[in-house]
């Protein structure tokens, strides 16, 4: 544990998984998961240990299928053990992305599957008794009055052309009611939305996939996908022989199919948990334990756990290295949000990686008739990674129409080549941080 107190302006250094307060913080037992050892055979190989790919070894594995997944770290070793656990419908990206898209029709077939996402994962923490302290009430929060116009219209359109009337706009004493701040104009709240600890709900379905008969196996990196009628993963000291294969391996692909690449930007975002704060101190920072997002492009985000320590998590980077004076940043944001958490201290600083696409909405979609995979949420994954596995689960078992509407999405690779495909974003960001300002 680091333990300091904010404002500061300690070095930035890289730091570890273990770093993590939800790692300190592990509330469910999983059987073991050995590495891969010798040959097996399954109906489905699942390429990746997070979210998407538990959900569909549990999905398949109640379904009747042999399941092997491997997992090239540990169990939630990624962005779904990692994030800031918020669990809301939609996408990364606006409606009316989709809508450009797929039109009208599909895309409200996509925005209420983003629903059902939300409700299955109450439903699977209910059934499958993980604690993972799921908790709703979600803030939209605006940081200018540019923000304001937008988050309204958005409120308008949802209810106008999608029947979502769960955004209540909120301002004034009605605001501080929820966060206790004089940085917001306004927010909406959202009451179908909410949070959790994200590493016990992964590994809470993970639990729930060994129970169904999944065989689960960590450090075991898939190194080589042999593709044709009957695929085949190999790993350093095993093999899997099956009729499917899933990748599930989001931000951490690793060239492993070749069409794949360039689709998506592996991104790191930063989070810090702060000691556990009294009562007192909760209740003037997030008093009914709403979370909260703000409205910029490079947005922060922020939730109380269930033991009253507040998690922070915000800044961005696409090279792999930490942004300068990162951690000074972030105390900076709470010291100004919150001035009455002075002298609280800072006991975790951590970072994750993301993938997100062109578009900023989740890439979907088959390679020949028995390799499937799920990316790219970019940062909106930790309920839609759930449903995937769930549709991934349907499309193996013959009924693809919902997982075809979220393939039916257009995707592109990120411009510039490998040379210049890293600069080219940079540039982008770096015009969207400057209009964040603005």
């Amino acid at each position: 544990m680091n333990t300091q107190t904010f404002p500061s302006a300690s070095p930035v250094r890289r730091l570890e998984p273990a770093a993590s307060w939800y790692r300190d913080s592990i509330a469910v037992d999983l059987h073991a998961c050995p590495p891969l050892a010798g040959e097996v055979r399954a109906d489905v190989c699942v390429i990746g240990g997070g979210i998407t790919g538990l959900s569909t070894a549990l999905h398949l594995a109640e379904r009747g299928h042999a399941v092997t997944l491997l997992e090239a770290g540990e169990i939630g070793h990624g962005a779904s053990g990692r994030s800031g656990g918020q669990i809301l419908p939609g996408l990364g990206t606006d409606m009316a992305t989709v809508e450009k898209a797929l039109g009208r029709e599909a895309a409200r077939d996509v925005w209420e599957m983003s629903r059902e996402a939300v409700r299955l994962t109450a439903d699977l923490v209910e059934r499958h008794a993980i604690p993972c302290e799921l908790s709703w009430g979600y803030l939209h929060a605006a940081v200018k009055s540019r923000h304001v116009r937008e988050l309204k219209a958005f409120r308008d359109r949802m209810a106008r052309d999608y029947g979502y009337e769960a955004l209540e706009w909120l301002e004034g004493d009605a605001l501080r009611e929820r966060v206790v701040t004089d940085v917001y104009p306004g927010a909406l709240y959202e009451r179908e939305a909410g949070h959790l600890h994200p590493l016990n709900y992964t590994l809470g379905l993970a639990r729930a996939a060994q129970a169904a008969g999944g065989q689960l196996h960590e450090h075991s990196p898939a190194l080589a996908i042999q593709r044709g009628p009957k695929p085949a993963v190999t790993t350093q000291a095993g093999r899997v022989r099956a009729d499917y294969v899933v990748l599930a391996t989001n931000a951490y692909q690793s060239g492993l199919v070749p069409e794949l690449s360039g689709r998506v930007m592996r991104a790191a975002n930063y989070m810090i948990a702060t000691e556990p704060l009294t009562a007192d101190q909760a209740a003037r920072v997030l008093p009914h334990n709403d979370a909260l997002s703000d409205a910029n492009f490079v947005l922060d985000y922020y939730r109380l756990s269930a033991s009253r320590r507040l998690i922070y998590g915000g800044e961005v980077s696409y090279d792999g290295r930490e942004p300068r004076n990162l951690s000074a940043r972030m105390d900076a944001k709470i010291a100004r949000l919150f001035p009455s958490l002075q002298g609280v201290s800072i006991d975790y600083r951590w970072g994750g990686d993301v993938a997100i696409t062109l578009n900023r909405a989740p890439d979907f979609g088959r390679l020949g008739a028995n390799l499937f995979y799920a990316q790219g949420y970019s940062g909106h994954g930790m309920a839609l990674a759930g449903l995937a596995g769930k549709l991934l689960a349907e499309a193996i078992g013959g009924q693809s129409e919902r997982f075809d509407v979220f393939a039916a999405m257009p995707h592109r690779r990120f411009p510039g080549g490998r040379r210049l495909r890293l600069p080219l974003l940079l540039l982008a960001t770096h015009f969207y941080k400057l209009r964040d300002r603005l």
